[in-house]
């Protein structure tokens, strides 16, 4: 089931790193902590969408489903860019993966809120990232803060 979200709370601006999450929940069901991914973008830096994409596979490969880490990829891709190409700011990804499955978001620190459109045929490949992460995600929203918003979606960990 998909659904879609609003609401939330300030995020801050981090160096990339890896690192794993204690969930209270999952520590209390005796299970592993979740991993998580958390990568600042520069302002404009198109060479962070494959920097990106190459990050979240390596921290993907200990998750064992190949199908969803190319949804992943493609899904983070998407945000990553929009949030470089339609804001001229930076911006934080952070990707946690867990027992539930994986959260991808991108903080931007502009608030207007993005919307998915039908994509024009005449307008090349544009048009089309959250018509994807709407379609391919199993849950996405967007979450505003008090400078900006982050957009996310979410991979069950169940789902083939």
């Amino acid at each position: 089931m998909k659904s879609q979200a609003r609401g939330g709370g300030p995020v801050a601006a981090v160096p990339s790193s890896v690192k794993s999450v204690e969930d209270t929940d999952d520590a209390a069901a005796g299970q592993a902590p979740a991993v998580q991914l958390r990568r600042a973008l520069g302002r404009a830096d198109l060479r962070a969408v494959p920097e990106s994409r190459r990050a979240l596979r390596d921290m993907l490969r200990q998750w064992g489903r190949p199908e969803q880490s190319a949804i992943a990829e493609l899904l983070t891709s998407e945000l990553v860019t929009n949030a470089l190409v339609h804001t001229d700011r930076e911006a934080v990804l952070t990707a946690t993966v867990g027992p539930r499955g994986l959260r991808v978001e991108v903080r931007d620190f502009v608030a207007r809120e993005p919307r998915p459109r039908p994509p024009d045929a005449g307008d090349g490949t544009h048009g089309r990232g959250l018509v994807l992460v709407e379609s391919l995600a199993d849950a996405w929203g967007v979450r505003a803060h008090g400078v900006g918003k982050a957009v996310w979606f979410a991979l069950d960990g169940d789902a083939a």
